[in-house]
């Protein structure tokens, strides 16, 4: 059994829930990786997830004060860490 901690993926975030990217697993292609960033999905932003809605519909992150949604096939692949600052 791999003991080794996993990190957390935006796609694992609960609503409601504020983490901060952490960055991006490399098995993520570069030009979804760069459309992130244009986005606003840099390494310590905050992102708060608003809506998770079932049977694998995208779901809805706050960055930036921008909302976004994506699938699973894209926010599997940002790794967020809890946020450092509390009023986030």
């Amino acid at each position: 059994m791999n003991s080794a901690r996993q990190p957390k993926t935006l796609w694992a975030l609960s609503k409601g829930e504020t983490c901060a990217v952490s960055g991006y697993d490399d098995a993520l292609p570069e030009p979804y990786r760069v459309r992130l960033m244009e986005f606003g999905f840099h390494q310590g932003e905050a992102v708060t997830c608003l809506l998770t809605p079932g049977f694998g519909a995208p779901r809805v992150y706050r960055v930036s004060n921008t909302v976004f949604s994506l699938d699973s096939e894209i926010a599997q692949y940002v790794l967020v860490a809890p946020a450092e600052d509390p009023n986030l």
